[in-house]
């Protein structure tokens, strides 16, 4: 059994070290906690990572700021799975895919729940095509190679949450995605790290994103059409997955470039994506880059 049922890694009020945590009330979404300013009070763990998180050491700490669950440096590259719910497939008109499509998303890219922006460099904005993807991440607990489907679930930590921030105009101008959804602090992630023992049916995460308010996607795990163990086990064939990799696992139905009319982020925007079973909103204010 886990010592903790979700985590955090955050700055404290009381210095610049970033700490692991669980937070103390159980029923509180820590990020529209943080955004509405309440305060945010954790227990916090001897480790330095939600990798390695220890024991709890009996001290409090009350949150400054929140931290994507991972650094930079320990998730190495992001590995993103493409149209993988059937009701987006359904919406840009594309088969059903009978292979997962993979594609990657450099460390550089990933960034901190708000208050820290979601900024949309001046490559994408002059193309005004920057949207939003909703997306539920997974963390690798222990390395994986050549895992098979029914013993994925064991190299697996838990669940957090991911907005794939994408320029489609480059993304439809090129065979390979790479670029497109690669630039600096485009793979938000947060607020809060679930671990797997939390979610005894993985069909029943609820995902929601919404703009400016508005809801535009919603959708249960079960509108995936590669599931979590086929991901990771397709994934770990002949490549090794160390621990800390990030797997961010694609978009249900509702981005904005296939919506009428379309709907895509500008400056000024406020992107949310909600995933449940505790772990809470992902905030994203949007900047364009001068």
């Amino acid at each position: 059994m886990s010592s903790y049922s979700r985590l955090v890694r955050f700055l404290p009020r009381s210095s610049s070290t970033p700490l692991i945590g669980e937070p103390v009330n159980a029923e509180q979404d820590v990020g529209l906690a943080s955004y509405a300013g309440e305060t945010i009070e954790v227990d916090v763990f001897s480790g330095s990572s939600i990798l390695n998180p220890g024991e709890k050491t009996g001290k409090k700490e009350v949150v400054e700021r929140l931290l994507s669950p991972l650094a930079q440096n320990e998730v190495g590259t992001i590995r993103c799975i493409g149209l993988n719910y059937v009701n987006h497939a359904k919406e840009v008109n594309m088969a059903l895919p009978e292979v997962p499509t993979v594609f990657y998303k450099p460390a550089t890219s990933l960034a901190d729940p708000f208050p820290a922006p979601t900024v949309i460099p001046k490559a994408v904005v002059k193309d005004n095509a920057a949207d939003y993807e909703s997306e539920l991440a997974l963390v690798i607990g222990k390395e994986a190679k050549n895992v098979s489907e029914e013993e994925a679930l064991d190299y697996l930590l838990g669940f957090t949450v991911a907005n794939d921030v994408s320029s489609r105009a480059a993304q439809f101008a090129q065979s390979q995605w790479n670029y497109s959804k690669s630039f600096d602090g485009a793979c938000p992630v947060g607020p809060a790290f679930v671990h797997k023992s939390q979610v005894k049916n993985i069909d029943e995460l609820l995902i929601r994103g919404t703009l400016n308010g508005r809801t535009v996607q919603e959708s249960k795990m079960d509108d995936l059409i590669f599931s979590v163990p086929k991901i990771i086990s397709f994934l770990s064939q002949g490549t090794t997955l160390p621990a800390g990799t990030l797997i961010i696992t694609g978009t249900p139905a509702g981005v904005g470039w296939s919506a009428q009319p379309r709907t895509l982020l500008k400056h000024g925007d406020e992107f949310r994506v909600y995933l449940s079973h505790g772990v809470g909103t992902l905030i994203n204010k949007i900047e364009e880059e001068k």
